[in-house]
């Protein structure tokens, strides 16, 4: 067969990843199909129009800067329906003494902020001038920030920040696995800063923006999506199908339900784009073998996001900024509260604002899995505390993710090794999406892309 005209591909998952991974293999010519077990394509990302607000599910805005997004975006023809945060989202802030504190944004505010003390302050200048280091283990992200800086700064940047991005704790996280660009920097440069500061250099000299901008589009994320499967031919989706077997080979066989009925297809190749959950549980060949079962240790917490609408006058705060993140030391119950409609037009009725509040996550998971009601009488005092908020909200859309993200924990290589063990076991199966290859919406399409070149590539 040629190098990929006419040939069959699965791929299990409609995520970002796997519909990325769709729309490239077929541009390319290959017969696909796409497995969901959800009712609807996707993933995590949502999109909902309720009563004249707009609520982001999941992820709630992209940083505009991988190349393989912009291409994606601009092959759905999306391009028009792109919109860039407000600039007053520049301003970010982070709790402290129980009130938000503006994040510095230059060197000027640093050193002027009340966010810091004077140590850390000064730890940033002798950071600078650390020489490399290559190291023989994999630390966390808490260790390597308190060695070169201070643990005020992991307390008061690095906890909140990993509380925003991954819902996590610092002190578990592989600075190996989950941020390589610091890693490779200690090694090369020594000081983080100025390992980061030569990356940005490379990355201009390339021809790449700097700062990535924030955008989302004119109707949410899932425009993404829906962009997507207005691309695939129809019928490439089959939704509320589970693929329960696969069986390698030449062709691999899958084995599916749908509806209480089970059947099976032949496919030359097969891609695999689902969570780890998803993976841990997937059985192979006629033994029914779950070769990834050890993924299901992975941990990945569980997460509450709460959109709240409220009228104007019901909130204090100016809501002059992206939002704010809590460090766990301020003892709060919300891991971070975006201002929706500050950060994107149109996302609030006219003479009302939009929260979006996250609870959970590896600090406090059980928070994550208490009903609307109570979360939110949990939630109050922050809500008051933090952005002057009286009164109950006009409006409340919750969205539970019993298993959020997964954490890209010390020791992470071991299911690193574990998928790269099933896949040179299964010639013509590959795997990506955000167990592998990042978490972030812009990893995710990276992993599709990647994907779908494998795919593409492998000869049958």
């Amino acid at each position: 067969m040629s190098r990929s005209s006419g040939k069959s591909v699965a791929i299990i998952g409609a995520g970002i990843t796997g519909l990325t991974a769709a729309f490239r293999l077929h541009q390319q010519g290959c017969r696909v199909t796409v497995f969901e077990r959800a009712p609807h394509a996707g993933g995590s990302v949502q999109t909902f129009r309720e009563n004249g607000y707009l609520i982001e599910g999941g992820p709630n805005s992209l940083q505009y800067g991988a190349s393989e997004l912009k291409q994606l975006v601009k092959d759905f023809g999306l391009e028009s329906d792109l919109v860039t945060a407000n600039a007053v989202a520049k301003k970010r802030f982070i709790v402290r003494g129980g009130k938000f504190v503006p994040v510095p944004s230059s060197a000027g505010s640093f050193f002027g902020t009340s966010l810091f003390g004077a140590r850390t302050k000064f730890a940033i200048f002798t950071e600078l001038l650390t020489r490399p280091r290559v190291r023989t283990t994999d630390i966390s992200l808490a260790e390597l920030v308190r060695a070169h800086f201070t643990q005020e700064l992991v307390d008061y940047a690095v906890n909140p920040l990993i509380a925003g991005i991954y819902a996590g704790d610092p002190k578990k996280l592989s600075v190996r696995h989950a941020f390589p660009s610091l890693w490779q920097a200690e090694r090369s440069h020594g000081s983080l800063l100025r390992g980061m500061m030569a990356l940005g250099k490379a990355k201009k000299a390339r021809g790449e923006s700097g700062l990535a901008p924030i955008v989302s589009f004119k109707h949410g994320l899932q425009t993404l999506i829906d962009g997507a499967l207005a691309k695939l031919p129809p019928g490439t989706v089959r939704l509320d199908t589970s693929v329960e077997t696969i069986i390698p080979g030449k062709p691999h066989r899958l084995i599916w339900k749908h509806a209480g009925h089970s059947g099976s297809d032949e496919f030359d190749t097969v891609v695999l784009a689902i969570p780890a959950h998803g993976l841990a549980h997937l059985t192979f060949g006629t033994l029914g073998e779950r070769r990834l079962a050890m993924l299901d240790a992975i941990p990945q917490p569980p997460v509450s996001s709460l959109f709240l609408g409220y009228r104007r006058e019901q909130v204090a705060h100016p809501l002059d900024g992206f939002g704010g993140l809590v460090p766990e030391k301020e003892r709060r119950e919300v891991l971070g509260i975006l201002f929706s409609s500050t950060l994107f037009p149109d996302r609030a009725p006219e003479g009302h604002v939009g929260l979006t509040i996250f609870a959970g996550g590896m600090r406090q998971p059980d928070s994550a899995r208490l009903s609307t009601a109570a979360l939110l009488d949990r939630i109050a005092p922050d809500l008051r505390d933090l952005v002057g908020a009286t009164g109950a909200p006009a409006f409340v859309k919750h969205t539970f993710w019993p298993r959020a993200i997964p954490q890209y924990i010390i020791g992470y290589e071991r299911y690193q090794e574990a998928i790269e063990t099933v896949e040179k076991s299964a010639p013509g199966l590959f795997i990506g999406g955000n167990v592998r290859d990042g978490i972030s919406l812009p990893d995710c399409v990276k992993s599709g892309v990647r994907l779908a070149a494998e795919a593409a590539k492998f000869r049958v």
